[in-house]
């Protein structure tokens, strides 16, 4: 199983962090895009590949409405460039990212199409122009100008396909997205947090899509985004990842009904969540929404203990054919000295068992 972390795209932040990460053994490290709220994540992933000779770098989301899928093709690959082929492609259907442009997550139908066009550019195939998603209220057809030529479809010309393709993985909750992602995406990344039975389920339903599309579902890895955070006191992980878990479980309940499977206890924790959270204190561990997750939910949806129960929880999934796991630990608002000592210690007692 490869272990990524998940951190924020400020540039400098991203360096450091990625040399501490190559250093202690991580597969990789996946920065955040939500344009409000941090730095260009193409900027930091750029930086981070100059400092470093082996860790995996990606987005950790990006999303399909802030950046035309050209754009984002080119920005991923240029990364897989300067990195020399280290380059994952993260994408969802966005929140903090839209929240902050007035917008709730992507449409379903607009986003799967997006998904097609983004992996037709990163292939270095051709997209005729009536299949991108460009308004004639936004700018009128180029063949308006009555050219002597024109482009007559749209390709990333400048790719040249010495490196390898930069690998989609989509971050999937509800059984739509999950799908699309089984028959699309070069890797399933669920956000289903880290429940044996909601993983199971996720598989199940990417693999049977996969299969229904004509394509291998032997082909198709799976992985899981996760709250986690390794600390010898029970009570401090759950403070330290309580969280970070609003954010991912919310995901579960985005639009008011719970997606997966979940017992009626779990059920009753999500919808309170949904009813409470609030935006502006998003992930924040001294959120009003952190004292909405008791501590049953919290264990039975993060990993938050010391070293010993982290592996256990973490081999658990990987029995279920999760072979990436996306970690994402302590987050702002909480106590930044039993935050280091958590980080410190993962690098130590469980990363090192990966690696």
């Amino acid at each position: 199983m490869q272990l990524w972390m998940l951190t924020h795209s400020t540039p400098h932040h991203a360096l450091n962090t990625a040399q501490r990460a190559e250093q202690a053994g991580w597969a990789g490290m996946l920065v955040v895009d939500s344009q409000n709220l941090a730095p260009d994540s193409y900027v930091a992933l750029t930086l981070a590949a100059t400092g470093t000779r082996r860790l995996g770098l990606g987005t950790g989301v990006t999303n399909s409405v802030t950046r035309h899928p050209a754009v984002t093709a080119s920005a991923a690959s240029a990364v897989q460039q300067v990195s020399g082929g280290r380059m994952v492609l993260g994408i969802g259907r966005g929140d903090s990212a839209l929240a902050h442009l007035g917008r709730s997550p992507a449409r379903f139908a607009g986003f799967e199409r997006y998904v097609d066009v983004l992996q037709r550019y990163l292939r270095g195939e051709s997209v005729p122009f009536d299949q991108i998603p460009l308004s004639d209220q936004v700018a009128a057809p180029v063949s308006e100008l009555e050219l002597a030529d024109h482009p007559t479809a749209s390709r990333i010309r400048w790719l040249k396909g010495e490196l390898p393709k930069v690998p989609v993985e989509v971050a999937a909750t509800g059984p739509r997205v999950i799908a699309m992602a089984g028959r699309l995406a070069d890797r399933v990344m669920f956000t289903l947090g880290a429940v044996p039975e909601r993983l199971a389920w996720g598989v199940d339903l990417a693999r049977s899509a996969r299969m229904e599309a004509g394509l291998n579902p032997d082909d198709l890895a799976v992985g899981a985004y996760v709250n986690l955070v390794c600390h010898p006191d029970r009570r401090v992980a759950r403070a330290l990842v309580r969280g970070g878990l609003t954010t991912f479980a919310r995901f579960s309940v985005m639009h008011g009904e719970v997606a997966g499977p979940a017992d009626d206890e779990s059920r009753k924790v999500l919808e309170t969540l949904h009813d409470g959270y609030d935006m502006q204190a998003h992930t924040r561990g001294d959120s009003v929404q952190a004292t909405l997750l008791n501590d049953d939910f919290v264990d039975r949806y993060a990993i938050a203990g010391p070293p010993d129960y982290c592996i256990e929880r973490l081999q658990e999934l990987a029995s279920l054919g999760v072979d990436k796991v996306i970690i994402s630990g302590p987050t702002a608002g909480t106590d930044r000295t039993e935050a280091r000592k958590a980080l410190t210690l993962l690098d130590e007692a469980v990363v090192a068992q990966f690696s």
